[in-house]
């Protein structure tokens, strides 16, 4: 025989048992160190709170202050380990201010970006962050007039802050050309990219700083030395035994992720080459596996939840009063991390 359904309790449930009136229970529950409420008090409401297994209706509250405290991710490709910890870094801003995190991954394609935001204008989330590789201003503007928060990580190929987007970012052109810069100093003068899938934001930039770092060094360029393939480990394994194909073939090699670096890495040694003797390898992201391969992968680093924090405090901060207020970009660091490969 079933179970008869047990009242959940209240907060009028908690103020009688603490003794005190409802407001301050509220006040407590905001997590706000600034309420007007004195420690002892405190402490017995969340003394009573304990005892009576007391769980927040975030609906009622969401109905009350007419958000839904809950912020979204949309982020191109999960199983790249830089988008989870970008995340993590997202979630735990999101968790200080007792919101949910709901992620969307659209593994880089154009219709699953526009199905990310319909789903997030149709939950009415509060705040967005998105690393868009195919959206348009305009499409990400009716977002923003329908009173949500976005947040740009990375650069897109148009400008987010005059449209009252907020922006976190390193600069792609410069970190690519550090990269290669460190390959032309090595002595390198013929230098592969795998760039990563044509037409997406991140493989334009960095191929832009591929081809300042040649230009600075009067070096020509030549288009067959560019490879624009998936970013991930097949892809860079692909275009690597292509590159490795030509005569001569490159000396060294510049890939737009970690992932393709490691996938050229495992190409170049099962065509019997050793790396960085034959082949010198550089990647872009220093995820965790990057210090871990053989040998260990010369990268740059973008301190993936130092940009998902300071993306979440942006969210938050036009979420307190900064809705109409201009778009904001925050300059994040990068560095080149000197390993084995390179």
């Amino acid at each position: 025989m079933p179970q008869p359904r047990t009242r959940r309790p209240t907060q009028s449930d908690v103020a009688r048992l603490a003794e005190v009136s409802q407001p301050v229970v509220s006040y407590v529950l905001s997590g706000d160190p600034a309420a007007p409420v004195a420690p002892e008090t405190r402490q017995r409401v969340l003394d009573a709170i304990e005892r009576l297994g007391y769980i927040p209706d975030r609906r009622a509250r969401g109905l009350r202050q007419q958000r839904t405290f809950t912020i979204a991710g949309v982020i191109p490709d999960i199983t790249n380990p830089f988008y989870p910890a970008f995340e993590r870094g997202v979630q735990d801003v999101a968790e200080r201010r007792d919101y949910d995190l709901v992620t969307y991954n659209t593994d880089g394609i154009r219709e699953k970006e526009l199905k990310a935001v319909r789903a997030v204008r149709e939950s009415r989330v509060d705040g967005v962050i998105i690393t868009p590789f195919h959206l348009t201003a305009e499409e990400l503007s009716d977002v923003v007039r329908d009173g949500i928060a976005v947040c740009i990580n990375g650069i897109p190929g148009w400008d987010p802050i005059p449209l009252g987007m907020d922006q976190v970012a390193n600069d792609s052109v410069a970190a690519a050309a550090t990269a290669v810069n460190w390959l032309l100093e090595l002595g390198h003068t013929r230098i592969g990219m795998i760039a990563g899938e044509e037409g997406t934001f991140p493989r334009e930039a960095r191929v832009r700083g591929y081809l300042q770092a040649l230009a600075d060094h009067d070096l020509p360029t030549d288009p067959i030395l560019v490879r624009s393939v998936g970013f991930t480990v097949e892809g860079g394994r692909d275009a690597a035994r292509e590159l490795l194909a030509l005569t001569p073939r490159p000396t060294a090699i510049f890939a737009a992720n970690d992932l393709m670096a490691m996938g050229a890495m495992r190409q170049i040694r099962e065509m019997g080459l050793r790396v960085p003797e034959d082949v010198a390898i550089v990647g872009f992201d220093d995820i965790p596996a990057a210090s871990l391969v053989h040998p260990a992968l010369t990268t740059i680093a973008q301190y993936p939840e130092q940009l998902g924090r300071r993306a979440a405090e942006l969210i938050f901060e036009r979420l307190d009063g900064n809705m109409g207020s201009p778009g904001r970009r925050e300059d994040t660091p990068f560095d080149l991390v000197l390993r084995d490969s390179a």
